[in-house]
């Protein structure tokens, strides 16, 4: 007599059907166990008195006392502003600029030349601060940059971009545009380009004008997406570009230019203040984390956006 199969549970017919799927996400689940979590376990120096020949279990314990010093610290307000400011700045001219070039871009009809310009705006995304850096540092020398050979051939004195407190953000904010407005333009682009197209010959037939139309048509249909991009880049206010102002600062620009990630940097790297300079990077990450939060509640609340 035949013995009556069992019946396979749902999780098992799943797990089976999906085995080649897991397998492939084995390793870069191991690389973010390796490198992303496993490496929180030092948190815990950000309340210790934390003594690399001690370790981190060895290490005394101080409760919330590097936190207490964070806020006496006489330097931290100023780099509070200078790290929100340059990044509220950064977000701002992302959403500006890349919204205007898309617009522009969309009423080219010449589709090689706009694939040509798409192309070039595009490129500078893919190179590296490290790189860009050396670049700009040449470009923009007081004594043989380009930028100021220019400036000197009509009859001013040449500026140091990168020496200046004055001068130092504005040239913060014109690279990173530069690099990443591209980016930024092709997902308004591709909003762009799901408008429904028989809208502008309505409007056409009204009598609107390109003005007209980019402001009753163009404008609204491209809002969503504005909303949804300018909402989650709340999340990094507290990320003005580690990678950018590592590689263009330098101690004369301090006072204006040096942000939470460079003072981490400094601190822990350079003057050995591990657990004092944990305790400034744990501090920015439950900031950033609650902005993070607020911000995608704030994209479903108003624009319906889900990421899970």
């Amino acid at each position: 007599m035949e013995l009556p199969k069992k019946k396979k549970s749902i999780f098992a017919k799943f797990f089976n059907k999906n085995t080649p799927l897991h397998l492939m996400i084995l390793p870069g689940l191991l690389i973010l166990l390796i490198f992303n979590y496993l490496p929180m376990f030092g948190v815990v120096m950000a309340f210790q008195n934390y003594r690399p020949a001690r370790g981190i279990l060895g290490s005394d314990w101080v409760g919330l006392a590097n936190f207490r010093d964070i806020m006496n610290f006489p330097d931290t307000g100023q780099i509070v502003f200078n790290t929100t400011y340059i990044a509220a700045v950064k977000i701002v001219l992302n959403l500006i600029v890349p919204v205007i070039f898309a617009l522009l871009i969309n009423e080219v009809r010449k589709k090689w030349f706009l694939k040509g310009v798409q192309t070039i705006i595009y490129l500078p995304n893919f190179i590296s601060w490290v790189i860009l850096g050396g670049v700009f540092i040449d470009l923009l020398s007081p004594s043989s940059g380009l930028i100021n050979e220019i400036v000197k051939a009509f009859g001013h004195k040449p500026i140091f971009f990168l020496g200046d407190n004055e001068w130092f953000r504005r040239t913060i904010f014109a690279t990173d545009v530069w690099k990443n407005f591209g980016y930024n333009t092709i997902i308004y682009f591709a909003a762009l380009t799901g408008i429904d197209g028989s809208l502008y010959e309505a409007a056409q037939i009204d009598g609107a004008n390109k003005w007209k139309q980019i402001k009753h048509i163009t404008l609204p249909g491209i809002m969503p997406i504005v909303v949804v991009m300018t909402i989650l880049s709340l999340g990094n206010i507290l990320n003005a570009g580690f990678d950018q102002i590592f590689n263009l600062y330098n101690p004369s620009v301090y006072k204006t230019g040096d942000i939470l990630d460079t003072f981490v940097y400094r601190l822990g790297f350079q003057q050995a203040q591990y657990s004092f300079s944990t305790a400034i990077g744990l501090f920015k990450s439950v900031i950033s984390l609650a902005l993070t939060s607020l911000s995608y509640w704030f994209a479903y609340k108003f624009s319906d956006f889900r990421i899970f």
